[in-house]
Order: structure tokens, then sequence, then C-alpha cells
């Protein structure tokens, strides 16, 4: 395989990866960001959390989730757990953020 086919072939896994985002995110109500993943859940519980010589780190519990990683075979994921010490991001979507501006229509 040449470099250019796995280019092509990254590519197409990553426009997949999109379209299926774009089908399921309407069945979330959070989006969540750590520093490997990108995860649409319903329910996610945030704790942050100290070592013993006072680092801070963070355990995030999700449930239902989808994953957004193209190299996993399957995306939905009925438990999470993860543990970091870098930033964590947890957002609500809201049906507004679905819309295209303009349009009137969800994405």
């Amino acid at each position: 395989m040449s470099s250019e086919d796995l280019e092509k072939y990254e590519a197409e896994m990553e426009l997949q990866l999109y379209r299926e985002y774009r089908d399921v995110v309407g069945l979330f109500g959070y989006v969540v960001e750590t520093e490997r993943r990108f995860y649409l859940t319903n329910h996610v519980d945030l704790q942050p959390r100290s070592t013993e010589n006072g680092e801070m780190y963070f355990e995030v519990t999700m449930e239902d989730a989808w994953v957004w990683d193209m190299y996993r075979p399957a995306r939905f994921v009925r438990n999470v757990r993860v543990v970091t010490f870098k930033d964590v991001n947890v957002e609500e979507i809201t049906k507004s953020d679905l819309e295209v501006p303009g349009s009137g229509h969800t994405v």
C-alpha cells in the first residue's frame, strides 16, 4: 500500500466518521473532550480528585457514549471511565447547536 493509498483510506475513514457523528449527535445531550478522545453521551459525571501529594486529576464516567475514533470497530460504548491529569471539557448540546446557520434545518 502506497502512502497515497493510505492517505486516501484515512480521508475516507474520517469522512465516514464525520457522517456517523452527524447522524448520531442529535441523540446525545453532552459533548465530552479529553486529551485523547471526543465523546457524545447523555450521562456524564466529572469528579475532581487529588493525589496524596496534592496533584489534581479528574475522573470522568460516562454511560451509553459514542466515541470519535476512526480506528474503533464499534464506537458505541456502554460504560466509559477516564482518569486524567489533563483538562476535561464538558458541554451541554443544545438543539440550536445542531442547526445550520440561515437554513432553519437541523444537521
